[in-house]
């Protein structure tokens, strides 16, 4: 493997495009159309906004979603510093740049940083989603959480007149009785005149699936798995345009639980043998997911010259855990300690507002304004289901946050700089933590945060089809606050006193230079992340997380590109190195590797497309995890930090066609069956049997669609 991933890299730093960073695509006269994005707030050509900017378009996503339906898993083929997908429903570990992206849907915030249970990964289907904008490294331009960038997810619209009906049927199998996978979704499209309306509905089921070897992956019937699942999704999206004016009306209700049908089987780890499953009902009930969201559009093309938009939106989000009969849920008032199983539950309801007004030439020619509020309620909580204990209090989160931003153009040059001062408060109401913590009464009180947060950045387009960019920009955000106050173990203690509730700013300083020809695309960047504040999770002795507030910094660098030689061939690829550091302490030196936890393993992406009739298409490619061995030795307290990752490389290939019954796709994923134990499983819970899970091995697909 070693030569292989030493060519999967040279292969990126010599290819002429990023149609992974940039999706766009040769005109007839030879030049490359205009991509636009709309996660800055306003839609904006991508090589005018100084920063590493990257859209999936809906022919990769098509693609990726056929070899496998996980969100991200696309975004870790597509997104160099996207950390592996763990193929559960937790997504634990799965990062961007070393950081937490912040998680939209149609700018509707998707992600909990109040009290992070890696559960946001899941809620919506895949099918409704179009294409997918993507601002890596801090930025406040969106709001509180993207302390490692922010990934939009864009539903899609109707697009042509008429109504338009459509099926689509996806199955995967390995050839085993228990493990078929299969959804099907029915849509109905309609555009008539100014009236727009677009449907959705489907099912899904999922059994269980089986490693390189031939034996049943592990199940982790607590924290969350996308094996033996049912799921549905019903999203319905309805919009009235009169004149420069457009009202829009977006509904989403997703759900996705396990069936409960098999058990967890620990694994040996002395001898290699990774985490299985058995058949049997675990305690208590499946894990799940319960997403409703809700988003009210107005748009104004043309209001005293400039474009002004506003959105209320709503989201309702709840997540179940499996049971456990964990040292913290013990109470000997309850049941004798080491026989009470209990599960935990997130509920976060969020409503909120944004407000943006853009307006070109304000005052002089080429200088563009932007303005706007956001406004956000989010109330989170974490209660344990079986016993209706509190575990983490609710916590009750108020932002306002106005930003203005300036844009000049002046011939090749785009420069452009901006603020966002947020005024949050945090209330929580006096609570007692768990048995396990002592049973101490936390005074309550709140914690208020006032932040004026930056950024200033400009491009040059300094020869035709060439530009580079220089940007620094600051975001803002909180650390688990859910975490800290639920491990509160000592008494006298006031919610207003905890010096870890203080906000994260992490500010991304960035250069790059990008090509764009009619023949392909090359980009590459640079980049240093630093966080004064930062957040860092370290697990104890006794399995238990805690939050240490202690500075981290994040480098990499970022290459990615696609050479397309003729109209039928096309090679994409994509490099990140990643180097994530934090300290002891404070005051103590940065020379701690950032974990699994945090921070992915460098990883190269390389793939070839190939239409070999004119409504088919073929794909081959291969995505190489590189060995990682950090912090020998090194110790925190009682948490070991040592870490150990012995790299792979995952082969996949698709091919698409059209028929008389429709649109057909063929997938193979793990095309040369490699057996093989995930990133995170290696790495952070390398000595627990009961979670070390292998993934999936060879595994075939097939997609039917049909519009009509």
């Amino acid at each position: 493997m070693k030569p292989l991933s030493r060519a999967v890299a040279a292969a990126c730093l010599t290819m002429s495009a990023s149609a992974l960073a940039q999706q766009a695509v040769a005109t007839g006269e030879g030049q490359m159309a205009e991509v636009v994005v709309t996660a800055t707030r306003g839609e904006k050509a991508v090589d005018k906004i100084p920063g590493a900017i990257a859209v999936i378009g809906q022919q990769e996503l098509a693609t990726q979603y056929l070899i496998a339906d996980d969100p991200s898993q696309a975004l870790s083929t597509y997104i160099p510093g996207y950390a592996p997908s763990r193929q559960k429903m937790s997504s634990t570990g799965e990062s961007l740049r070393g950081r937490q992206p912040l998680i939209l849907l149609d700018g509707i915030p998707q992600s909990n940083p109040l009290r992070a249970g890696m559960r946001e990964g899941y809620f919506a289907d895949s099918y409704i989603i179009e294409r997918i904008e993507v601002i890596n490294g801090a930025s406040a331009v969106q709001g509180m959480g993207a302390t490692g960038g922010i990934i939009n997810y864009i539903t899609k619209s109707p697009r042509t007149s008429g109504t338009t009906h459509g099926v689509n049927l996806r199955a995967s199998t390995q050839f085993r009785s228990d493990n078929l996978d299969w959804k099907t979704g029915y849509s109905i499209s309609h555009k008539s005149g100014d009236v727009d309306f677009l449907g959705y509905a489907a099912v899904q089921r999922r059994g269980m699936s089986y490693d390189g070897n031939g034996r049943r992956l592990g199940i982790d019937t607590v924290q969350g798995d996308t094996l033996d699942t049912h799921g549905d999704d019903l999203f319905v999206k309805v919009g009235k345009t009169f004149g420069d004016q457009r009202l829009q009306l977006s509904l989403n209700r997703f759900n996705l639980e396990g069936d409960g049908d098999y058990k967890n089987d620990p694994g040996s780890v002395a001898e290699g043998v990774p985490t299985s499953s058995l058949p049997g009902a675990p305690v208590g009930e499946a894990p799940r997911n319960k997403v409703r969201s809700a988003s009210l559009d107005y748009r104004h093309a043309d209001l005293a010259g400039g474009m002004f938009s506003a959105q209320l939106f709503g989201h309702q989000f709840a997540s179940l855990y499996g049971a456990t009969r964990v040292a913290t849920f013990q109470d000997a008032r309850i049941a004798p300690n080491g026989t009470l199983w209990d599960q935990s539950q997130i509920l976060a309801d969020k409503r909120g507002a944004r407000i943006t007004y853009v307006r070109p030439d304000t005052l002089v020619a080429g200088l563009e304004a932007t303005v706007g509020v956001d406004f956000l309620r989010d109330d989170t909580e974490q209660r344990l289901a079986i016993t209706d204990r509190t575990w983490v209090p609710l916590l009750k989160f108020n932002s306002t946050a106005p930003f203005a931003q300036l844009e000049y153009e002046f011939g090749a040059v785009t420069v452009r700089g901006g603020v966002r001062h947020e005024i949050a408060e945090l209330d929580v109401d006096t609570y007692t933590t768990l048995a396990a913590y002592g049973s101490r009464t936390v005074e309550g009180g709140s914690a208020e945060f006032s932040k004026s947060v930056k950024n200033i950045g400009a491009v040059w387009r300094w020869a035709p089809q060439w530009s580079a960019f220089a940007a620094s920009s600051e975001g803002f955000g909180l650390p688990d606050a859910g975490l800290v106050l639920r491990g509160v173990n000592t008494p006298g203690q006031s919610v207003s006193s905890l010096i870890s509730l203080q906000p994260i700013v992490t500010r991304n300083n960035e250069i790059g230079v990008n090509w764009r020809g009619a023949r392909g695309q090359f980009g590459i960047s640079r980049y240093d992340s630093r966080s004064k504040l930062g957040s860092v999770i370290r697990i104890t002795a006794a399995g238990v997380g805690l939050v240490e507030r202690v500075p981290t910094t994040v480098k990499g660098w970022e290459v990615s590109g696609e050479w397309r030689p003729t109209r039928a061939v096309s090679a994409f690829g994509s490099y990140a190195k990643t180097d994530g550091k934090t300290a002891a302490t404070q005051g103590a030196p940065l020379d701690i590797s950032l974990g699994a936890r945090s921070q992915g393993p460098d990883k190269a992406v390389l793939g070839a497309n190939w239409k070999w009739m004119p409504a088919s298409r073929l794909r081959l490619q291969a995505s190489h995890l590189f060995d990682r061995d950090i912090n020998i030795g090194r110790m925190v307290g009682t948490s070991r930090l040592e870490e150990h990752f012995n790299g792979y490389t995952l082969v996949d290939a698709a091919a698409s066609w059209d028929t008389r019954l429709g649109k057909v796709g063929v997938s193979i994923e793990n095309l040369l069956d490699k057996q093989y134990v995930g990133y995170y499983s290696q790495s952070a819970a390398a000595t627990d049997p009961g979670n070390t899970y292998a993934g999936r091995g060879r595994t075939l697909a097939v997609n039917i669609s049909r519009t009509f």
